[in-house]
């Protein structure tokens, strides 16, 4: 089972995790209904690499960038669902609307993200480049976004 921690933990436990030539994998999200398809993603991620770290958007940052009504589970709550998830190592939560700093000061191995995203339009692929990481997708379960779910659930309830 995983931990939720401080930015500081996390560098801490990044640093040990260099020490022993550990491969650090990142991935970030909102994680506000977790799915099927979060799990075979995180599943994935983890298996790049021997420790997954999940950056967390805070509520704060959910409800910038994806509206009021979001998100539907409060952050103490989906980082402690996340934590208890196999696949997860750590979860750390940002209040920014990326996780650029983040990944920044972690500085991981692998940045991974959905097949719904291109590999040049990662926040931070350029940084993880640069000190000699790689970065990488997982492909897109169709129909497993929270998003699509959401959207089922409102005209469900619409008719």
């Amino acid at each position: 089972m995983g931990r939720v921690v401080t930015l500081q933990e996390a560098l801490r436990r990044r640093f040990v995790a260099r020490k022993r030539a550990e491969k650090v994998v990142f991935t970030n999200g909102v994680f506000d209904i977790l799915h099927r398809g979060h799990i075979e993603y995180l599943t994935a991620a983890r298996e790049l690499g021997n420790l997954l770290f999940i950056g967390l958007n805070s509520d704060e940052s959910t409800r910038r960038i994806k509206g009021a009504a979001r998100p539907i589970v409060k952050e103490e709550d989906r980082a402690y669902c996340l934590a208890a998830l196999e696949p997860v190592d750590y979860v750390v939560l940002f209040d920014t609307d990326t996780p650029l700093e983040l990944i920044q000061a972690l500085k991981p191995d692998i940045l991974v993200k959905g097949g719904d995203w291109k590999v040049e339009d990662i926040v931070g692929s350029q940084d993880v480049r640069a000190s000699g990481g790689d970065v990488t997708t997982i492909p897109y379960r169709e129909g497993c976004s929270t998003t699509s779910l959401l959207e089922r659930i409102s005209a469900s309830l619409a008719k």
